[in-house]
């Protein structure tokens, strides 16, 4: 069996006994790369050098030191929106083509500290504006389980990475559902963490108040592991919540036992899928036969989620990014005639069409005489979908659902219907409006072997909660097991 297919703890346990070291690790990665990166084009950036050169550096140290990393030797990707020092982050943008930063995120760093090896950045929608991937500026990913459909966005290079089993595990940024539903398309684990409880230094901001940094791994237990790794405060991010960090791996026990689960009429009614709203009733019949009991309750503001959002969302993108104007960062337009011009001709060479659109709807909610119709209308929407689940999580454990109203859609079915893309998003953009942490776990597989993502959300700062119950279901179930096979062959 592949490396990058075993649990951790046995991978540790043969790194400690020296029957396998990190070069090893990271040689069957980068081949794997080799492999089938062609079929899934998950990868910006291999940095095949850097990556040799720290696995190198670990098997000495392991020589030498008894302490180690708690994600040592492990292979990991990175979103190409978090800062990487020394290696370019493009944010899947041609403005971004020639950025090389000078120091890395908060979390680049804590994974250096818990020693796993960076492999290179992986692909996205341009600036995380997008739910298929098909708004990168270099190319579209592709979904490890068929690769005429999407892998979804806008980490979809992350989630298609960890499935194809090119990186143990990836970060990634969700503002609107991008770890969650590329999770869900691709039949892995994705973890949007609370708002403020992993540090945004070092990401490329897109929506200041919705971006969130997390982990996209193959099982629960790995995610509670990068979790550990990278949570805590951070003086560096003014948003980084000042709050102690529980030991995550204790939560995993298994046990569901007198669990109150919520669930929202509107997540399993009109304009789910049949297939997917089958296979989540079955997830909860499960979590019932483990002791769990479940009642449909409503979150009534949720049909304003998606406008809201795109105001809030597009109008702090707006801002975000009037930096990218070729003075500071990336490209600079040539023949520009005054300093006017070459902010124009730069930002229409260097943004795609999708982050144009955004840019000028935000910029438009943010205008004189429509700020308050627009922008601020649509954050006191907001603050009555924060209310709808701080009411229902006051009297329930978890709210579940599904991740996604559909299973992954084909490559170009709708990149030219902006506002069907948009609706993709609609079960995943109100926790990011509440500020809440949700999870999506794989639940089973379509009639067309799509697999289907199972949304279980939890209170503020409760990731603990929401990580046992995903992995009980996970151990009563044996969707992650599956692997997509790529290059004629699983790994």
């Amino acid at each position: 069996m592949s490396y990058l297919n075993q649990s951790l703890k046995d991978i540790h346990t043969q790194l400690h006994n020296k029957e396998l070291t990190v070069k090893q690790l990271v040689e069957e990665a980068l081949q794997r790369i080799e492999d089938v990166d062609g079929e899934i084009q998950a990868f910006i950036t291999v940095d095949e050098q850097g990556a040799k050169q720290k696995a190198t550096e670990l098997d000495k140290q392991a020589d030498t030191e008894g302490n180690r990393g708690l994600l040592f030797g492990l292979p990991a990707g990175i979103k190409d929106n978090i800062s990487t020092k020394d290696v370019r982050t493009t944010c899947a943008s041609k403005l971004l083509d020639n950025f090389v930063p000078v120091y890395n995120a908060t979390v680049v760093q804590k994974l250096e500290e818990a020693q796993s090896v960076m492999l290179g950045k992986l692909n996205m929608d341009e600036f995380a504006m997008g739910s298929s991937n098909e708004n990168s500026g270099y190319t579209a990913s592709r979904n490890p389980w068929h690769t005429d459909y999407v892998p979804g966005g806008s980490s979809g290079g992350a989630a298609a990475a960890v499935a194809a089993r090119e990186v143990y595990f990836a970060l990634g940024s969700d503002t609107g559902g991008s770890i969650r539903q590329p999770a869900a398309f691709c039949g892995i684990v994705g973890l949007k963490p609370t708002y403020g409880l992993v540090s945004r230094f070092g990401l490329v901001a897109f929506a200041s108040s919705l971006d969130q940094i997390g982990p996209l791994t193959k099982t629960v237990e790995d995610a509670a592991y990068v979790l550990q790794s990278i949570a805590g405060h951070d003086a560096k991010d003014s948003t980084s919540a000042d709050v102690d960090v529980p030991d995550y791996m204790s939560a995993l026990t298994g046990d569901v036992k007198g669990l109150r689960i919520a669930v929202p009429k509107e997540y399993i009614g009109e304009g789910i899928d049949p297939e997917v709203r089958e296979k989540v009733l079955a997830a909860l019949k499960t979590l019932v036969s483990m002791g769990a009991t479940w009642e449909e309750v409503s979150l009534p503001h949720s049909e304003y989620a998606v406008p809201s959002y795109y105001i809030i969302a597009s109008s702090e993108a707006s801002s975000n990014l009037a930096r990218f104007d070729g003075v500071r960062y990336g490209k600079r337009a040539q023949g520009a005639e005054n300093l006017l011009d070459l902010y124009k001709k730069t930002r229409s060479e260097g943004f795609g069409d999708e982050v144009k659109r955004r840019v000028m709807l935000g910029t438009y909610a943010l205008s004189s005489g429509y700020y308050d119709a627009y922008y601020k209308k649509a954050q006191k929407v907001r603050t009555l979908i924060k209310q709808d689940f701080e009411n229902i999580l006051e009297r329930y454990d978890v709210i579940v659902g599904p991740t996604t109203p559909t299973t992954a859609f084909k490559v170009g079915e709708k990149v030219d219907d902006p506002l069907t893309m948009y609706v993709e998003d609609i079960l995943t953009i109100p926790v990011n409006l509440a500020g809440v942490p949700a999870m999506s776990v794989p639940c089973g597989f379509s009639q067309e072997g799509l697999p289907v993502g199972l949304q279980i959300i939890g209170k503020a700062f409760d990731e603990s909660t929401v990580l046992r119950v995903a992995h009980a279901y996970e151990q009563h179930t044996d969707h992650h097991r599956a692997v997509p096979a790529l290059g004629g062959k699983q790994s």
